[in-house]
């Protein structure tokens, strides 16, 4: 009996090590442990609760992995075999996805956070929502949407983007704009497919949106858009003070040469005599109102140079 339990517990050990030092029960009963058995480890330590017949082999301090994987586990349902090697689709085997918030986490697309993981699974009931789990139902989990990284089951990059659209906005926003566009950004730059939606990425609109709210709502003076300056096309424009504002927009982190050309781009109009205020995306989302006291302050300060500011920007 006791050499059963010790190959039993090397089989929790290599199971586990594949699923991030996650096993569910019944991938316990599938290698021949009976409730007592179970039991019998989590008296000991050998096994932690995380969901309800969902445990941590050894001890609770799950990595971030861990946290993704217990809770695909938790809301998913098993027609695999114990090692994942069962033929089908990856949603259909696993039945539920890491995915919104947590999968653009898994993708590198935004920080990891400590809220509560994301999990989609496919249809519109069923499944019940756990505590620290935000459950999504969908009718259009595909199975072209889901996709394996790090062995945990998550939304590809091209519906992680979608998702994060669907709740960007309205009474259950749970993402800011400036946070997806930074997600559409870091896509581009890790070089993720995101299809079609990469041409919805209405990153520039966005920003000169938010930004003109933030002039209108401070009872700023209205500056001008998109304005040609010699070979430049600059973002935000005060023609008779000489002040420029560019947002990171689209062109953040596209790289070392983007890097230096935005360097040069400045140095340009400054020779030409513009200040350049250069202004994050989160930076106007995050701190409108220390914005709104630098730029009165400095369109206060500078003088007109409305002649020479209309020659060198038609």
């Amino acid at each position: 009996m006791e050499g059963k339990g010790a190959n039993w517990d090397r089989e929790i050990a290599r199971l586990a090590e594949r699923q991030h030092g996650i096993v569910t029960l019944s991938q316990l009963y599938r290698l021949g442990l009976g409730e007592e058995a179970v039991r019998g480890r989590v008296r000991k330590g050998r096994l932690h609760r995380v969901y309800r017949g969902v445990y941590a082999v050894g001890h609770l301090a799950l990595s971030t992995e861990g946290r993704w994987m217990a809770a695909v586990l938790a809301c998913g349902r098993t027609k695999r075999d114990l090692y994942g090697h069962a033929p089908g689709t990856i949603i259909a085997l696993w039945g539920a996805a890491l995915s919104h918030r947590s999968a653009a986490c898994h993708w590198g697309l935004l920080n990891t956070g400590d809220g509560p993981v994301d999990i989609s699974v496919p249809g519109d009931g069923g499944r019940r929502s756990r505590d620290g789990i935000r459950l999504h139902r969908s009718l259009t989990l595909l199975p072209a949407s889901v996709t394996l990284r790090s062995g945990i089951p998550v939304t590809s990059p091209k519906r992680t983007i979608a998702d994060l659209r669907r709740v960007s906005s309205g009474k259950r926003r749970q993402i800011s704009p400036w946070e997806l566009r930074r997600a559409i950004r870091q896509a581009s730059v890790l070089g993720l497919p995101l299809g079609d939606d990469a041409g919805d990425d209405r990153t520039r609109s966005d920003l000169e949106r938010d930004f003109l709210l933030l002039c209108n709502r401070h009872r700023l003076p209205m500056p001008e858009v998109n304005v040609r300056i010699g070979s430049h096309v600059v973002d935000f424009l005060w023609r008779d003070q000489m002040l420029i504002v560019e947002t990171d927009g689209y062109r953040y982190h596209r790289g070392r040469v983007a890097f230096e050309d935005d360097r040069a781009r400045g140095l340009a109009l400054r020779a030409l005599g513009f200040e350049v205020l250069p202004l994050a995306d989160r930076q106007i989302n995050v701190e409108p109102e220390r914005i709104a006291r630098v730029l009165r302050a400095r369109l206060a300060h500078f003088r007109s140079h409305a002649p020479e500011t209309r020659q060198a920007a038609p």
